[in-house]
């Protein structure tokens, strides 16, 4: 029997010292906080605002001195000017014109209003530590989409430091190439000059990296209002500026010069329409709408800045919103300004033939030389120092195990020596690319796809109601995060359909692979959002699904198995998981015991754990209760959820036999030392002599409990003895046997009532398991099926036609089995007597063991009866070779109600015994319920 019958049970728990401490410190480690001391687990609530925040130290004491100006504002407005607004908006603006560029920078920025929305709501929902975007998609979305996400964006932020590093080669080769904007001819021209060029300001950004990263984000404010100046002194220059002839270099022709007007209404008329021509960068690669955005939008990319910096901010969760918008809304302003007053000055075929023609238009030429090295060095330079830190906090993390492991090996005084060397040699890699705007639009695909994650992180927890998601920045709704995500989405593959369609198959690769091999440990320590959309699509469909409209076509078995120790019953378990044919199953366990006391917080774990160890696919119930009955009747009950009940309870089989177990079996598949610990055993086992912790009459009332409340009911015994992976290789083992006959009532009636059925049905199940082995159903003739006069005459014409009528049946169920006829039951005399003394001691017509009459209740006829039983299980014994499985006709038990239930309830159990001694592994089956259908 596999119900549990221990009566101990579990202490009060009580917290440990420092348990408090312990919680805080979990919760701030939760949202990756490295500090683990005792100052970590303040609660610090800022005055004014509003806004609160746990599980951080104290900013000052923790080195948290950005204000949102140095911390947000003043790193994403460097990296959305980047190399593109010296550089590339004459370029977009001569070759789509003033009306397609104004369209396309409102297409971007409200791309990037609504990502900066969703980074607004998630950053302002929680404690906000370092990691930035990498660490708000991971811990949001999980390790499967937040690992493969924050992959691409290192490679996002590789191509983006390329991107800038090509821009400032541009620059220079500009001012110091073969055609000197200042006279200056130092550097020779040609392709692999320029990657030399390339190769020195990458090298000079990894020694800063590697000896003064900290100085240089301190000094971004600087930097950015250096490039202001620089950006109103053009501003200034296209207004007072008239008009120069032959002062512009042709760029596309060395020995060519090109015109500027100055403010001319007719320039400005020219220059309303799109004029596209062709890239003279990349060998005169025609240019259309997506070149251009693509260029642009690869400019506009740095909002994620400002969070990349949120474990230097003294307050995130107000930083970030306010810091990111306005930058967002000064650059933007910028931009609109400059590609208006290009539009009113220079004629497109200046803008399309010398991207720096900037330089020679200003009143002071050095002006736009230095705000070229210095917007595109320092986005170059934070880029390369954004993906040190993304690949150091992915090995952190261990999202790809140990394969990163060299980065943290590789670290010297809290600088990831290892993440930058290895993200300055995929940069090196990038620039051999060559082209700017062939960097770009690689750069605005892997951006673009981090945005739309980002948007589907908050999408998803938006449309879960999760009641923790309360974010503090209000300004958003799913609509904007829809309207982020399909924005992002769509422009992904205006821009490149090819370069999108690999970043989104590389990401789907990154999360199967990441889902597969990574450490699940890491994903139940962060959460998936992945869990809660699951919960919320379970919950609605399980709403949708009707008991009412349930119909006998769509039948399949969901299991309740009732265990006592895992240890004694692990080839139950994983047998019961392959007869579930992807129904609900249920491992059922009864804890003895008393409400008053509490019980063990890690019980659910261990079954948890037992159920990973054994792979399957089930739910665990674990009730308390007085008596194993009583327990039982809890789980039938309530187990399960809507129209997702146990219609199948499975219990083992009362008997005597000390159970084995196959923990610490040498020879069990089943073997582990997980659920030891020292000389406590997770799940205790009933060793050989003890007495069990019910009776006999428990049992038997179990039974009738079940098949009362309308379940199909099946009993297992000899289950220690099966082998799966004996039975998959053995050329000895064929069959799958069913007795579709009453052995305790053997009749006449019709062999396909609706327990026979049932057990057919349970055999086709496992046939689909063992697809090897062949079904067997054994055709018994009853005793009176051959009378005194008609053993010759009538009795051949009723075998055929109880044949004949088995196949029929067969054939409509669409079930391909062999019929075994057997005549014992008929044909030995002694056989026939010993059948009709235990029909005669049964009552079948009120389903109980005895009959009423006390007086035929004697010892001789219950001898006689265990002599009937011993010979049925000598006939299916001697056919049972070669079989691995057998299921045999399980009569009704006593009714409750009956006198000398007690009694009764044994000889039952005993007769039950002598049928199946020394069988394979059998299933004693009585079903209640229709399974099978012969309709479409």
């Amino acid at each position: 029997m596999s119900i549990n019958t221990d009566q101990e049970t579990a202490p009060i728990a009580t917290p440990r010292n420092g348990s408090a401490g312990n919680v805080f410190r979990s919760f701030g480690s939760l949202f990756g906080g490295a500090n683990n001391d005792n100052n970590s687990v303040a609660t610090r609530s800022s005055s004014g605002d509003g806004y609160v925040e746990f599980g951080m130290q104290d900013p000052e004491r923790n080195g948290r001195t950005l204000g949102t100006f140095a911390g947000v504002f003043s790193p994403v407005a460097l990296s959305m000017f980047s190399a593109l607004v010296f550089i590339r908006v004459g370029y977009i603006v001569g070759n789509a014109g003033l009306y397609i560029t104004l369209l396309q920078f409102i297409i971007a920025y409200a791309i990037l209003i609504f990502t900066v929305a969703s980074v607004c709501a998630i950053s302002t929902n929680g404690a906000i530590e370092g990691g930035g975007v990498y660490f708000m998609i991971s811990r949001t979305l999980g390790l499967e989409f937040g690992g493969s996400i924050g992959t691409l964006f290192f490679f996002a932020n590789v191509v983006g430091s390329a991107m800038a590093i090509s821009g400032c080669t541009e620059g220079i080769m500009n001012d110091f190439g073969p055609d000197s904007s200042f006279g200056v001819a130092v550097l020779p021209g040609g392709p692999w000059w320029s990657f030399l060029v390339s190769s020195l300001i990458n090298t000079c950004m990894l020694l800063v990296c590697l000896v003064g990263a900290a100085l240089f984000a301190k000094t971004s404010v600087i930097i950015l209002g250096t490039v202001i100046i620089c950006l109103f002194a053009t501003y200034i220059s296209f207004l007072a500026k008239g008009a120069t002839n032959d002062t512009i270099p042709d760029a596309s022709n060395a020995t060519g010069f090109l015109n500027y007007t100055g403010l001319s209404a007719q320039t400005l008329r020219d220059n309303l329409g799109s004029h596209y021509g062709v890239d003279y960068t990349s060998n005169s690669k025609p240019v259309d709408f997506s070149t251009t955005f693509g260029v642009l939008f690869s400019g506009v990319t740095g909002i994620m800045a400002g969070a990349n910096m949120s474990g230097e901010l003294r307050s995130p969760s107000k930083s970030i919103p306010w810091g990111t918008l306005s930058a967002v809304a000064f650059t933007f302003v910028s931009y609109i300004i400059l590609s208006f007053l290009m539009s009113c000055t220079t004629p497109f075929a200046t803008m399309q033939k010398n991207y720096l023609f900037l330089m020679p238009i200003n009143l002071w030429p050095p002006f736009t030389a230095i705000g070229i090295l210095t917007a595109t060095f320092s986005t170059g330079l934070s880029n390369l120092i954004g993906s040190s830190r993304i690949l150091e906090a992915l090995s952190k993390d261990q999202v790809f195990g140990s394969l990163l492991n060299f980065v943290l090996s590789g670290t010297w005084k809290g600088n990831p020596i290892a993440a930058v060397v290895v993200s300055w040699c995929l940069v090196e890699c990038v620039l051999l690319i060559g082209s700017f705007n062939i960097i770009a639009q690689i750069n605005s695909v892997l951006f673009m796809l981090s945005y739309l994650a980002t948007n589907l992180a908050c999408l998803g927890i938006e449309l879960t109601g999760a009641p923790n998601f309360r974010p503090l920045f209000k300004y958003f709704t799913w609509h904007t995060c829809l309207v982020g995500l399909l924005g992002t989405l769509i422009m992904m593959f205006v821009i490149n359909p090819i370069y999108a369609s690999s970043c989104i198959i590389l990401c789907l690769i990154l999360v199967i692979a990441l889902h597969l091999f990574s450490p699940a440990t890491q994903a139940a320590q962060w959460g998936s959002i992945s869990q809660a959309l699951m919960f919320h699509q379970v919950r609605k469909y399980l709403l949708m699904l009707d008991p009412r409209k349930d119909h006998v076509k769509f039948w399949r078995p969901q299991i309740l198995l009732l265990v006592s120790s895992p240890r004694s019953c692990c080839p139950l378990v994983d047998f019961v998981n392959d007869m579930k044919k992807s129904g609900l199953y249920i491992i059922g366990h009864v804890k003895l015991g008393d409400f008053r006391a509490v019980e063990d917080p890690e019980e659910n774990q261990k079954w948890w754990s037992f159920l990973d160890h054994m792979r399957v696919k089930a739910f665990t119930e674990v009730t308390l209760s007085r008596s194993i009955r009583e327990g039982v009747q809890h789980l039938i009950r309530l187990s399960g959820i809507g129209a997702m009940k146990p219609n199948t309870i499975i219990l083992g089989f009362y008997d005597n036999e000390a159970p084995k177990d196959f923990f610490q079996n040498g020879s069990s598949p089943y073997k582990t030392d997980d659920f030891n610990n020292g000389d406590i055993q997770s799940f205790p086992i009933r060793r050989d002599g003890e007495p069990k912790h019910f009776q006999v009459q428990e049992y038997v009332q179990i039974l009738c409990d079940t098949l009362r409340m309308k379940k199909n009911l099946c009993l297992c015994r000899n289950f220690q003895r099966l082998d799966k992976n004996f039975i998959s290789i053995s050329k000895h083992v064929k069959f799958i046997d069913v007795w579709p006959i009453n052995i305790f009532n053997p009749t006449s009636g019709d062999p396909f009532d609706m327990v026979s059925l049932f057990m057919m049905q349970l055999a086709v199940i496992m046939l689909a398991k063992w697809k090897h082995l062949r079904v067997r159903i054994f055709l018994c003739e009853a005793p009176e099926q051959r009378t005194v006069g008609t053993f010759d005459t009538q009795a051949p014409q009723m075998e055929v036609f109880s044949k004949m009528k088995l196949e029929q049946s067969l054939k409509e169920l669409r079930i391909n089995a062999d019929i075994i006829e057997i005549q014992e039951w008929s044909r030995d005399t002694d056989f026939s007597r010993l059948a009709r003394t235990v029909k005669q001691y049964t009552a079948q017509a009120d389903e109980t063991l005895l009959s009423d009459d006390d007086d035929e209740a004697s010892e001789d006829k219950l001898n006689r009866s265990l002599l009937y039983m011993q010979r049925a299980n000598q006939i299916i014994r001697q056919r049972s070779d070669q079989t691995a499985l057998s299921f045999v006709y399980l009569a009704a038990p006593p009714k409750l109600s009956v006198p000398d239930f007690n009694e009764r309830s044994a000889n039952y159990v005993e007769l039950l015994t002598e049928l199946t001694a020394e069988l394979p592994p059998t299933i004693l089956v009585h079903g209640v319920s229709t399974v099978t259908s012969t309709t479409l």
